[in-house]
């Protein structure tokens, strides 16, 4: 009877190092590039691959900063999963006040210096503006999406994520499109261990 625990023991273990592998054969370098509406490539877009099966929101306990520095966000733009929470420490000598009337979300730091009592959380997709009601220069930005895979182009408007085979959804984004525009999406179809190339061309405006 041992020996036949034993023997379904060592059987799971293999299928279950088996099973790994195949899906990390089946994975595939995936390349995005984000261009303007005149070719040039956009720097600092944010690329997300929502992949069925995986999911939505973050982990228990997921968590990020958006510091005030010399009244201003820094970063001035943050991407983070659905369910994160992030934390607003003022690092300034005067109070801010943060603030988003954002549809994906509204919330409000009432004038405060240090760091605030509870963290925000972001349960929405979406993009969310920041503003402080006394400093009028400070804008920030949390871009919040439904899915673990997630990055920002590079100078030449490439970024590279590993995705699995399937049909998945990519949403794309950038700080120069009009206020207000959601996350672009679109269809986007992974082969099994075929590296993959797209290039979306995003609706920005001209650099100021």
């Amino acid at each position: 009877m041992t020996d036949l625990w034993r023997w379904r023991q060592t059987f799971l273990l293999v299928g279950l190092v088996v099973l790994g592998l195949s899906v990390r054969v089946q994975a595939a370098a995936v390349t995005v590039q984000t261009l303007d509406p005149a070719g040039k490539p956009l720097a600092g877009a944010v690329v997300a691959i929502e992949v069925g099966g995986v999911a939505k929101v973050a982990v228990s306990g997921t968590r990020a900063e958006i510091r005030q520095r010399q009244r201003s966000f820094e970063p001035g733009l943050l991407v983070v999963q659905t369910g994160a929470s992030v934390d607003f420490p003022n690092l300034d000598t005067v109070r801010h006040h943060v603030y988003s009337f954002s549809p994906a979300k509204t919330f409000e730091l009432k004038l405060y210096n240090g760091r605030p009592s509870a963290p925000v959380v972001f349960d929405r997709a979406g993009v969310v503006a920041l503003g402080c009601n006394i400093h009028d220069q400070m804008i920030g930005t949390v871009v919040v999406v439904d899915t673990p895979l997630f990055g920002r182009t590079d100078a030449a408007g490439r970024v590279v994520l590993d995705v699995p085979a399937g049909e998945h959804r990519l949403r794309t984004w950038h700080g120069r499109m009009r206020e207000g525009t959601d996350l672009q999406a679109q269809r986007l179809v992974v082969g099994a261990a075929e590296a993959l190339s797209v290039v979306v061309q995003l609706p920005v405006v001209a650099a100021p």
